[in-house]
């Protein structure tokens, strides 16, 4: 195992996963600009690491995420402003980008740009008790950036109830609308994330970033567009090693060996 400590991320690469933790405890690991910098180039870093299968996002101390600081946002100036919605849309773009899984594994609260941080993970796994919100219109900061995967993700009505009231909703409900994949008992949360990676690195690596990247690529498109992509994404996917193996493997009933070509 091999961690490396950062000013506000901790990083742990455990093959097949890597797991990244947002280490601002005190501050409910609030996502500072420095945080989000150094969480884009952690990203970067272990998406580029071939014995990576699966990435994990999870926070230190009592919460997920509480969202921006609001202490670092109060008295700036337009360019700072501009500057951090920028990045932080870079971090969210960068979890859809890198061609690992990532997984959120989620206790405490998630709110504002956290919930939006649970939204923009490929799985989520919260522990039960968690609460998601994003309460932005309470204090006249409106939560639109982290409307986008949020909306995304649970569809509009139930986004503009949580945009519009700014109340937090539990972890069940937060299951019930598609934002986590499962909630299990705190005590469990460790071995279903595991459970998760495990499935996941059982497939063929170069197979899950195509299929990962054509997700994202289809998800917005109309119907025929969508078919359109995804009927070449498939046929180039057919011809590739892992394609041919994992089908030859399937009729021989015998384990696939993945060549991750």
């Amino acid at each position: 195992m091999a961690t490396k400590t950062r000013e506000h991320v901790l990083v742990r690469i455990e093959p097949p996963a890597a797991r990244i933790t947002l280490n601002r405890p005190e501050k409910r690991n609030a996502l500072s600009l420095a945080l989000m910098d150094e969480l884009i180039g952690v990203l970067d870093e272990v998406g580029a690491n071939q014995e990576v299968r699966a990435i994990v996002i999870e926070g230190a101390g009592p919460a997920f995420s509480a969202g921006h600081d609001l202490g670092e946002m109060v008295g700036r100036d337009a360019a700072f402003y501009e500057r951090l919605f920028d990045v932080c849309t870079v971090m969210m773009e960068t979890i859809h980008r890198v061609p690992q899984p990532v997984i959120a594994k989620v206790h405490g609260i998630a709110t504002a740009a956290g919930c939006q941080l649970v939204a923009a993970c490929d799985l989520a796994v919260a522990a039960d008790g968690t609460r998601f919100a994003t309460p932005g219109v309470k204090i006249g900061l409106f939560c639109s950036t982290p409307m986008v995967p949020v909306s995304r993700a649970v569809g509009r009505k139930r986004a503009l109830e949580l945009l519009l009231t700014g109340e937090p909703i539990d972890a069940e409900t937060a299951c019930e609308w598609g934002l986590v994949n499962r909630v299990v008992p705190a005590d469990g949360l460790e071995d279903e994330v595991a459970g998760l990676i495990a499935k996941v690195a059982r497939s063929s690596p170069l197979t899950v970033r195509i299929g990962k990247q054509a997700f994202y690529e289809q998800i917005e498109l109309d119907e025929h567009g969508a078919y359109e992509l995804t009927r070449d994404v498939m046929a180039a996917n057919a011809q590739i090693g892992d394609a041919q193996e994992g089908m030859g493997a399937f009729l021989e009933k015998r384990p696939p060996t993945w060549s991750g070509r």
